[in-house]
């Protein structure tokens, strides 16, 4: 098990402690911390384009940033992506954009995952998707082109001009072929206070409960009306979508491991009723829970 040196402490973001608190309560210490050794041939002039993939799962970074956009694809489970700001979820079959300079940290308890990374230097005049952080769902061709790298590590140069060119084909096609009638729009400020990154600890190792606000409250040993102030005034959301943010989550793991029907799965996550959940799922994501299982699988 190996884990980011300090020798790129430079690239790395010491100074947001709190960034990974709540992961770190939040999930298992048993993980595969990946190397960081390709980071300085990432950061090379000549290394327009760079592939690092990891095939493994339970996967977790420190904070860091580079000089590169960086394009995260999950096959087969979901991964976490905390910023300075917000807590993002990458679920199988979809992309996230990262642009140059964005401290971030990647975390995946998934036992299956493939993490498909590309490394990309910016160009003079590029379209204006690759400024903005967001994910997206793959179309069918772009997800044929990520695996079509599968084993490929390492600096792609122009000496390589087959690969070279293939990359500079995948990054053109970003902002055409994403499937736009899929986005993945699940995510939320990241809780730094401490109280609230308890809370953020206890309501997702109880999400089969009903953890009303008042419940969670009495919990905490606070008022309702302290507990909803402190997530309006520290968040910007309220505690209800903050729940239901790490529902919804929850389901898309539960959906990706393949045991459990979906009524299961919606009481597993906290709904009285397979029509409940689904009526929200909907809501959040645009699609019913069915559908977009057939899609994270890719039958559809």
């Amino acid at each position: 098990m190996q884990s980011y040196g300090v020798e790129h402490q430079a690239r790395f973001v010491k100074t947001e402690k709190y960034l990974f608190i709540y992961a770190k309560l939040k999930f298992s210490p048993y993980l595969y911390f990946m190397n960081d050794s390709h980071f300085s041939a990432v950061e090379e002039e000549d290394a327009e384009f760079y592939v690092y993939n990891v095939l493994a799962g339970n996967i977790t970074t420190d904070v860091h940033y580079h000089g590169s956009a960086q394009l995260v694809y999950a096959e087969g489970g979901i991964v976490h992506v905390f910023t300075d700001s917000k807590h993002w979820y990458l679920p199988a079959r979809c992309f996230m954009w990262i642009p140059a300079g964005t401290p971030h940290y990647i975390f995946s308890s998934s036992p299956k995952v493939d993490l498909y990374n590309f490394y990309f230097k910016k160009e003079e005049n590029e379209d204006g998707f690759f400024d903005e952080i967001n994910i997206y769902s793959v179309s069918h061709l772009l997800r044929e082109m990520i695996l079509y790298t599968k084993d490929w590590d390492g600096k792609i140069t122009k000496n390589d001009s087959s690969k070279y060119y293939f990359l500079k084909a995948l990054k053109g096609i970003l902002p055409e072929k994403r499937d736009k009638n899929l986005a993945f729009p699940v995510q939320h400020p990241f809780p730094k206070d401490e109280t609230l990154l308890k809370i953020a600890k206890y309501v997702h190792a109880n999400l089969e409960k009903p953890l009303t606000i008042e419940s969670t409250a009495k919990e905490f040993g606070m008022s309702t009306r302290t507990l909803s102030r402190k997530f309006k005034e520290i968040l910007g959301m309220n505690y209800v979508r903050f729940l239901r943010a790490l529902r919804i989550t929850r389901s898309l793991e539960l959906m990706l491991e393949g045991k459990y029907n979906m009524y299961e799965i919606a009481m597993m996550v906290g709904y009285n009723s397979l029509s409940s959940f689904s009526n929200i799922f909907k809501k959040v994501i645009g699609v019913a829970p069915t559908e977009y299982q057939q899609k994270l699988r890719g039958d559809s």
